[in-house]
């Protein structure tokens, strides 16, 4: 009973991020929505922006914007659990979300459809990251004591995935965008026949 309970505000809580993303693309932005959520109560929401051409940056991703939405209601305590947060996206959240999310203290994330192209909820980030400068602790190694255990992050894909599929099918099937037209997640989206 508890986990069909839990399906259920799963289920509540990603038509609320489906809703902001069909808003996204009503406005000819990539269709993609993010909502936090404290227990059941909204904390913060946002959508993907900047995806017209003539007006495209990397940077305004839903869940940033669900981010900031949060910190301007008050973030943490006027609005519930601070530890408790749940983000709801449509789109499997990219490094740069993923990233995000994880250092404001996020330790749930819900996804509709994957991210074949960016989506990074894949990536082991227990062991060190190496790059030109050298060696990286892992992300959450301190001093050599790994807290990684106590922070495990809960990752859950495919809560309304047709749904979410079927948005991204209309934005990439409108001869109008030129966002990731071409892309592997463009290409991967319009050969999908569920």
């Amino acid at each position: 009973m508890a986990e069909e309970q839990r399906t259920l505000n799963h289920e509540k809580w990603m038509s609320g991020a489906l809703d902001l993303a069909a808003s996204a693309l009503s406005r000819g932005n990539f269709p993609v929505g993010c909502v936090l959520v404290s227990g059941d109560m909204l904390v913060g929401s946002g959508v993907r922006s900047h995806t017209r051409p003539g007006d495209m940056n990397e940077l305004d991703h839903a869940e940033v914007s669900a981010l900031r939405d949060w910190i301007d209601r008050g973030r943490p305590l006027e609005h519930g659990d601070d530890t408790d947060i749940t983000a709801y996206c449509n789109l499997e959240p990219c490094l740069m979300c993923l990233g995000a999310l994880i250092l404001n203290g996020i330790k749930r994330i819900v996804y509709a459809y994957e991210d074949v192209m960016g989506g990074a909820t894949g990536l082991n980030f227990s062991r060190p990251l190496t790059g030109a400068a050298g060696t990286v602790g892992g992300l959450f190694d301190i001093k050599n004591e790994n807290i990684y255990a106590e922070s495990r992050i809960e990752i859950l894909g495919g809560i309304k995935r047709r749904e979410s599929l079927a948005l991204f099918k209309r934005f990439f099937s409108d001869p109008a965008q030129s966002y990731w037209r071409d892309s592997l997640l463009y290409k991967y989206t319009l050969e999908i026949r569920k």
